[in-house]
């Protein structure tokens, strides 16, 4: 079974999002809004197919980081959320929520064995 088939994002605490958005979108030039961006791309395998990856700066005192109290925490792309989710268990890896159904995929979190918090995504196809 595949497992983690990319990067879906990178999200990390700041002091002043805002600011560090401005800040990105002035020296580094990333087209940031209240969300941070989203970087589009097409598959290699499948050109066809599109994806997207984010970054995004959250406020210090954000939960959605929970139970985690690193500054930061990636999100992975996975083919099978709910598949993958049944291996992990088996290998008593920390599940941290029930799996949450978007318009845009699945979303869970687990927590790696050092307590980062790790969001897996499987999007929903275009």
């Amino acid at each position: 079974m595949k497992k983690v088939t990319g990067i879906g994002g990178v999200f990390f605490k700041s002091d002043n999002p805002k600011s560090m958005n401005e800040w990105y979108a002035k020296n580094l030039g990333l087209p940031t809004g209240a969300y941070g961006t989203t970087f589009e791309w097409l598959e290699a395998d499948d050109p066809s197919k599109k994806g997207s990856t984010s970054w995004c700066a959250f406020p210090q005192d954000t939960k959605y980081f929970n139970p985690s109290v690193k500054p930061f925490m990636i999100n992975y792309r996975v083919e099978n959320l709910v598949a993958l989710l049944d291996e992990l268990k088996k290998e008593n890896v920390t599940i941290v929520d029930e799996v949450a159904e978007y318009d845009y995929g699945k979303f869970v979190h687990i927590l790696d064995p050092e307590g980062n918090i790790i969001e897996l995504w499987e999007p929903k196809d275009d």
